[in-house]
């Protein structure tokens, strides 16, 4: 292990999961457990259970799972080493001078400082005499204040294709390193040779939520293509997972954050005191990005442009928020097509009102129906109520179906029982739909074994059903290691993920003499670890004893036997656990 055993105990027992997970995750308590809503993926129904007792976490309806550094190592996207930094900081520990592989760290901790100064070099180019047009370009087209400038670090890269490559060697940082934080790109040419990343761009960073420089957005200020090109993704920075000005917007004080499409309408909002505005930093809104405002917001202020791009862009963004629960507003902009040409001309009063009137997300696409058909008429408007009691049939609150469905009956001068009958026969065919969706899912899952993990598993599915009892009897029953040593090894697997984890339970068990989720985290990846705590919780299917240990290996072994026969025999889960029945049955 890359780190001792005694410092990670140490670590374990001054970090409480409930306390760590409790900030990212709103949980209720389940008995001696916790549940809550997944941070990894959408869910309405909680699937995600904190287990205190081992330290561990499991999500049913993802399979994330694992201890408190994996937990760490997937919400703030960091690597082992890095994780366990993080935690060693929270519980005021010193991490140990040596003893541990941190090549990737000092990597990261490489591109970080890179951007840094980085920033550092834009900014002061934007204040040099000769790049006046570019201060003009925030000063004077944007109005933005000088003290604004320096708040968010705007910057300018000159136009030569080595100014900042020859600063950035100047201070010591390797053409290897600024390549890791794509401050350079390499030429086609000659791989030896860089050349700067940005040239002739307003330069604005991308800040994370501990203050870190990890990426940038460069703009050109002519009207060439592309207009913005961006960072792409390093081992700091992951477009898809961050929030633009989220490190500011966190300590406005509010409970809800302001989602614009671009910096430029961010930085406005921010100068006119909406400084719980923040932007996703790449062209449409992710799962991730949408996870990550949660974490800081109770409401979501949709704010897009009004072209075709931005509604397009809302819709989505309409669904993602929906998906996890998130209560949503869409502000309508009129006056302008966006945050900042509104406040330009008009001044935060009106964005102000906006704000204030800004329709829930139902209002909103109700509004958006009507918009598209001619109520006045008879057939606009059977034709807008067709799509309307669509809409509300989605609902699953019922009061909430109740008020929209008076007010549309009231509007239109229509029966309010005709609509709700209309809304019911909606709800019935989407239950149909959903039934047969969900058949089909079942079908498949049983007809096309794929496992990314262990694509081995299809090919030799009662061999990994009987090393996946095997793993969970030894997880769960330590004192069967010893009992079976002589019966079981590496080389009893047939697949190579089980017989990977066979291997690492092994090393943990000699090297800690225990084997938990927690020890066994250092030795895989978090995908890997959401997998190996899946098995660990298979505990409850078995009767947990030795002979049904040995019973597993005997299987096993006969499934060895037929490979030099090609004769491998596919059974379903309930098939192999009858097996066991039928044994304790004819011992009887």
């Amino acid at each position: 292990m890359a780190i001792s055993e005694e410092f990670l105990s140490a670590l374990r027992d001054r970090t409480s999961i409930e306390d760590l997970v409790s900030s990212y995750v709103t949980l209720k308590r389940r008995g001696k457990n916790l549940v809550g809503l997944c941070p990894f993926h959408s869910e309405k129904t909680p699937s995600f259970t904190l287990y205190p007792e081992n330290g561990s976490f499991y999500c049913f309806g993802c399979g994330a799972g694992g201890d408190v550094i994996t937990f760490v190592r997937r919400m703030e996207n960091l690597d082992r080493i890095e994780a366990i930094k993080f935690l060693a900081q929270r519980a005021g520990m010193r991490m140990p001078e040596d003893g541990f592989d941190d090549t990737l760290s000092k990597r990261r901790q490489r591109i970080l400082a890179a951007n840094r100064e980085a920033a550092k070099f834009f900014h002061s180019q934007l204040l040099l005499p000769e790049n006046s047009f570019a201060l003009d370009y925030f000063t004077k087209d944007r109005r933005l204040s000088m003290q604004t400038v320096r708040h968010f670090g705007l910057g300018y890269a000159p136009g030569r294709w080595d100014a900042l490559l020859r600063h950035m060697q100047q201070a010591g940082f390797s053409d290897n390193e600024l390549a890791d934080a794509n401050l350079v790109r390499r030429s086609t040419k000659n791989e030896n040779s860089c050349y700067d990343a940005f040239r002739a761009r307003v330069m604005i960073p991308i800040i994370d939520i501990r203050g870190n420089v990890i990426a940038f957005g460069g703009r050109v200020l002519d009207d060439s293509k592309p207009k913005y090109i961006n960072t792409s993704d390093t081992l700091v920075y992951k477009k898809s997972r961050e929030i633009f000005a989220l490190n500011f917007a966190k300590n406005s004080g509010e409970r809800r954050l302001i989602l614009c499409e671009g910096y430029m309408d961010v930085i406005a909002l921010h100068q006119a005191d909406f400084l719980f505005a923040v932007a996703g930093c790449g062209t449409a809104l992710t799962q991730e990005q949408a996870h990550l405002i949660s974490r800081y917001a109770d409401e979501v202020l949709l704010c897009y442009d009004s072209d075709e791009a931005g509604q397009e862009a809302l819709r989505k963004a309409i669904g993602i928020f929906s998906s996890i629960g998130m209560k949503i507003k869409v502000l309508k902009l009129t006056g302008g097509k966006d945050p900042d040409e509104i406040i330009r001309k008009f001044g935060r009063e009106r964005f102000s009102a906006l704000l204030d009137g800004a329709a829930n997300d139902v209002e909103f696409r109700i509004l958006a129906l009507r918009d598209r058909f001619d109520v006045t008429t008879d057939d606009g408007k059977v034709q807008f109520l067709k799509s309307a009691t669509e809409l509300l049939a989605s609902l699953d609150n019922l009061i909430e179906r109740d008020v929209y469905t008076s007010r549309m009956a009231d509007e239109l001068n229509v029966d309010k029982a005709a609509l709700n009958a209309q809304i019911e026969q909606t709800r019935a065919r989407m239950r149909r739909q959903k039934k047969r969706t969900q058949m089909d899912d079942l079908t498949k899952s049983l007809t096309v074994r794929r496992d990314p993990l262990n694509p081995e598993m299809q090919q030799h599915y009662r061999a990994a059903k009987a090393e996946e009892a095997i793993l969970t009897l030894l997880m769960n029953n330590n004192d069967f290691i010893a009992a079976v040593s002589d019966e079981l090894s590496e080389d009893s697997f047939i697949t190579s993920f089980h017989r990977h984890v066979y291997s690492c339970l092994m090393q943990c068990w000699n090297t800690s003499g225990e084997v938990d989720i927690p020890h066994l985290s250092a030795y895989f990846d978090p995908e890997e670890i959401g997998r190996v705590t899946r098995i660990y919780m298979k505990r409850g299917v078995y009767a947990n004893t030795i002979d049904e240990l040995r019973e597993c290996i005997r299987t096993l072994d006969e499934e060895r036997e037929k490979l030099t026969q090609q004769d491998v025999q596919i059974e379903d889960d309930d098939a192999f656990l009858n097996s066991f029945q039928r044994m304790k049955e004819n011992k009887q």
